[in-house]
């Protein structure tokens, strides 16, 4: 994507350099008041962070989520007062009085941003590296939202042009998760994005040389990226003049993400505490406040002191922003009034809403058949990809085996790729083997907002994803990870690769639904209600995790099938009377309590069958709901899952019984390992007859 810089001259002035300072002061005075936080890099980066939000990005405060606005990600999350400080100056909504309730209970300034949370965060950091990734999937996304809309525009003159501005501290380019994001954007080429690395030489424990001699830039330069560094003033201060001119270098290389190296003193200029791992976390104290107060020319004795000139003058960006979202509406009406197909279609997308008729797009797949649920669901991602064009996604390099190409003809990749179906607006994504940045990028996408988003790897490797994971439910991001070879049953891999406490583990995420469906309907289903939930009010979507089996399972009947969308149903009845014993099963072991319960019905135990795909749906429903499928007068149960049985103990009861696995796998063919392992109908059987046993006594 090739966008035109606007301007190359920076007008500095003596009020600009008060406000830098005054920021400085705020960050002191913040941390101070509240007894803990990290003033010392919001103090050295207040030149960075004012030249954004006041001299460079297209904003506007007044209307923070405008969807033609540049976003910024503070990847350095632990100096939220980075953030929080250029927020309030600006006139997002933030106040003095929030700045001195930092980090205290009901404040709109937690210890680390909080996306929903306040005004003007575009996504929750604080695990180092996080927001590497989410700015990259947030690049990613707008280039993929320019292909949706507006494709044929001429570089820079489109409507959904913009940057994504991310600044970095030494600890995020120390994560993984960074280099997996890194190396992601300088193959694609992502021409929209600018990270800019807080080179302080500070950590934790002291300088950097303790942990990091490599060559940052070079390693930069190797993933692709545009580099450039921005050496201090002689004073010591970051210069936003020089910061400013790589700036707007950065946005006139349009084929290159880029990296813009800021050698800073971390908590300049404070006498004694500048250049310390001190001023990294902790409060300066008030002798060290007073000083360098006395040094930037405030009044030692006032705290969060801040002159009516300066914010009158930093408040102007409410002007500059209104000016700048009234041009960019121009651009806009004009077209809508070119492309009214298109126009109607982003209106849809920007509304949450669905194409009509998508649905019955849906596969129907035949009873009785045998189809694993990665296949089902392969073939669900490319029946509703012909119909809903903001659905995209692909693979950590597993997608033959995760079906998640969605389009076999149309990759997204940069135009220059050798690869025939290569296409800077394609479908399919090729996230390489980068779990964990895979998911943080999903997040990035799904936050910068109007696609639909899913990616997929093996269920064992959600271990490498799972502090994105985390994050995405954290923040209630609608974005859907589908993990494949959910049990043993994957088979001659072995137990590496065989996923044992990776289900229960998942549902302990508050937020995060996981569903593991039975059969090729119940997949179909659960991909329909997955994106029926889809909402794009703060704090109301859900990320959702498929655990899809590799081997295939048997179909069952779709009419019956529909009770999947309640999270557990009755999947079949007891016959005879009312039940006397359920079975619970989720996965490839829903086709075990059906088979149990064949025998103990020929031995005139009326059985039901309960299939759980999801325990979280099921819990949101009502209790009569849950109380007509598990009746709380059938003390005898079972629950089967190819896991360990933590979820299990809850929906089973004293008298219940569980057929689990507590223990790895083993290399094997899946059915051998099944039989092995005690994962067969009569061993279900004898569970229910033992549970029956119990519950009488």
């Amino acid at each position: 994507m090739s966008i035109k810089p606007t301007t190359t001259d920076l007008e500095w002035t003596d009020l600009d350099q008060r406000a830098v300072d005054t920021g400085r002061v705020l960050a002191m005075d913040s941390v101070q008041k509240v007894g803990n936080g990290h003033p010392g890099t919001a103090m050295s980066l207040a030149p960075a962070a004012y030249t954004l939000f006041q001299k460079v990005m297209r904003h506007d405060p007044a209307d923070a989520d405008w969807t033609g606005r540049d976003r910024f990600v503070l990847s350095a999350g632990h100096s939220s007062l980075t953030l929080y400080i250029q927020l309030y100056l600006a006139g997002f909504g933030l106040e003095l009085d929030d700045l001195k309730a930092f980090r205290t209970w009901g404040s709109k300034t937690p210890g680390h941003p909080e996306y929903g949370h306040t005004v003007g965060v575009e996504t929750t950091t604080g695990p180092l590296g996080q927001g590497v990734a989410n700015a990259v999937g947030m690049a990613m996304a707008a280039r993929y939202e320019r292909g949706l809309f507006d494709p044929e525009a001429a570089p820079g003159t489109s409507p959904f042009d913009h940057f994504v501005y991310a600044i970095a501290g030494d600890g995020c380019l120390q994560e993984g998760i960074s280099a997996e994001a890194s190396s992601m954007a300088g193959h694609q080429k992502l021409g929209n994005l600018v990270l800019l690395w807080d080179d302080n030489h500070i950590s934790i424990e002291g300088d950097t040389e303790t942990a990091v001699s490599e060559d940052t830039e070079k390693r930069y330069e190797a993933y692709g990226w545009h580099v450039q560094r921005v050496e201090p003033k002689e004073n010591g201060d970051l210069d936003p003049v020089a910061l400013y001119a790589a700036i707007q270098r950065a946005k006139a290389v349009t084929d290159k993400p880029s990296f813009i190296a800021m050698r800073s003193i971390i908590a300049w200029p404070a006498p004694h505490a500048q250049n310390t791992e001190a001023a990294h976390g902790s409060a300066l104290g008030d002798e060290e406040v007073a000083a360098t107060k006395r040094v930037l020319g405030f009044d030692p004795e006032q705290s969060f002191e801040v002159a009516d000139e300066v914010i009158a003058h930093t408040r102007q960006a409410l002007d500059r922003g209104a000016q700048a979202k009234a041009e960019w509406e121009k651009g806009f009406a004009a077209w809508r009034t070119a492309n009214a197909e298109r126009a109607a279609e982003f209106d849809r997308v920007a509304a949450g809403e669905l194409p009509a008729g998508w649905q019955e797009k849906l596969p129907v797949f035949e009873a009785g058949k045998g189809v694993a649920t990665r296949a089902a669901s392969g073939k669900v991602l490319q029946a509703l990809g012909a119909v809903i064009p903001e659905l995209w996604g692909g693979s950590a390099d597993l997608a033959g085996s995760n079906n998640t190409t969605i389009d076999k003809t149309s990759s997204f990749l940069p135009a220059d790729n050798p690869l025939p179906e290569a296409d800077p607006y394609g479908r399919t994504i090729h996230y390489g083997i980068r779990e964990h940045s895979m998911a943080a990028e999903m997040n990035g996408i799904a936050l910068h907002g109007n696609t639909r988003i899913y990616g997929g790897t093996f269920l064992v490797f959600s271990d490498y994803m799972r502090n994105a994971v985390r994050l995405s439910a954290l923040m209630h991001l609608p974005v859907t990870y589908v993990w494949t070879h959910d049990s043993i049953g994957l088979g001659e891999d072995g137990p590496t690769h065989q996923p044992v406490e990776h289900l229960a583990s998942l549902r302990a995420i508050p937020g995060l639904n996981v569903v593991r469906p039975a059969d090729a309907n119940e997949t179909a289903i659960a991909w329909r209600e997955i994106l029926t939930r889809w909402t794009k009010e703060f704090g109301k979507g859900a990320p959702h995790g498929l655990a899809l089996t590799r081997q295939g399972v048997p179909t069952y009947d779709r009419e019956v099938t529909e009770g999947a969308a309640k999270g557990g149903y009755v999947l079949f009845e007891a016959e005879g009377g009312s039940p006397e014993v359920i079975l619970i099963g989720t996965g490839s072991e829903v086709q075990l309590a059906v088979e149990a319960r064949e025998q103990l019905q020929a031995a005139g135990v009326p059985t039901r069958v309960v299939s759980m795909p999801s325990v979280e749906w099921f819990e949101e429903q009502d209790q009569g709901y849950r109380d007509s499928v598990l009746p709380p007068s059938v003390k005898a149960r079972v629950a089967v899952e190819a896991g360990i049985g933590l979820t299990w103990h809850k929906y089973v009861g004293d008298a219940g019984r569980i057929v689990s696995l507590e223990h790895f796998g083993a290399s094997a063919d899946g059915k051998v390992l099944f039989r092995e392992f005690g994962f067969t109908a009569d061993a279900v059987a004898a569970a229910a007859r033992e549970s029956i046993a119990a519950a009488q006594r």
